[in-house]
């Protein structure tokens, strides 16, 4: 059986008040492992380019929020606006070229009225889920994740191993699946070390820029629209789209395969 490596990271506050943020999302990517070092070797490649070009350090960590508001370390490059679209621009761009499968799960706060509502387990549980449901028993997964929030996830992921109720399609009836091709528990790893786990953020960010906009209908926040604007945003959902990225199947009723809960 092949193995494939899955990477998480999130934007927004996964605590029940919504005074900092009223959604939440988890990314996910996930890879063949033979495919890793091809896919690290693309990103390693941009991270060199983007040196020689506008003198971005190959091992300063990309935050894509931070980056776009204009915070440290990015606002000592003091790059125009746009240069900066055109890194971001180079970030999708060889996000698309490469081998790997993108999952976003957000958790609409707004939408659930139980005070002891679990967003972050939640959320991993409905990402897990979708991975596990492409796996389809032809391919075991190990998870990797930023550092900060590991031990509520490994007990989530451990607990699904034997309990995972799924919604019936046909009624309201609940099945147990347990999750069967999830390998130990999930490890954590510094965001600043891993490429993947960068992209992550990078795709999480965009995706709650996107649901800002688009679902929620309301502006970009103000230093983000000081760089990019809502079709800017588009663009970027619509290129990893066409290049095969979204898991599309993760929900087949949103165009860009977005989990979105409480339904």
């Amino acid at each position: 059986m092949n193995t494939y490596i899955a990477y998480f990271d999130e934007t927004g506050d996964d605590g029940i008040a919504t005074t900092s943020s009223d959604h939440f999302i988890l990314t996910s990517l996930y890879m063949p492992s033979e495919n890793w070092q091809q896919n690290f070797n693309l990103m390693r490649s941009l991270r060199k380019e983007l040196r020689d070009k506008y003198g971005f350090h190959v091992t300063e960590e990309m935050h894509t929020k931070h980056f776009l508001t204009d915070k440290n370390p990015y606002r000592n490059y003091k790059w125009s606006k746009e240069i900066k679209q055109e890194i971001i621009k180079a970030f999708t761009l060889t996000i698309a070229e490469m081998d790997l499968k993108i999952v976003n799960v957000i958790i609409d706060k707004t939408k659930f009225i139980d005070g002891n509502y679990r967003i972050l387990e939640n959320a991993l549980k409905y990402n897990i889920q979708r991975i596990e449901n492409d796996s389809d028993g032809t391919w075991n997964y190990l998870i990797i994740t930023d550092e900060g929030r590991i031990a509520p996830m490994r007990k989530t992921a451990r607990a699904i191993r034997s309990y995972n109720p799924i919604q019936s399609k046909y009624s309201y009836e609940f099945m147990n699946q347990p999750i069967a091709n999830m390998i130990a528990d999930i490890l954590e790893k510094n965001s600043s070390e891993s490429y993947f786990i960068q992209i992550c953020d990078f795709v999480s960010f965009f995706v709650h820029l996107y649901f800002l906009t688009e679902i929620r209908n309301v502006s970009l926040p103000k230093r983000v629209a000081n760089v990019i604007d809502d079709n800017f945003v588009k663009r970027v959902m619509a290129t990893l789209k066409t290049s095969g990225r979204l898991n599309l199947k993760a929900n087949e009723s949103n165009q860009y395969g977005l989990v979105i809960y409480p339904k």
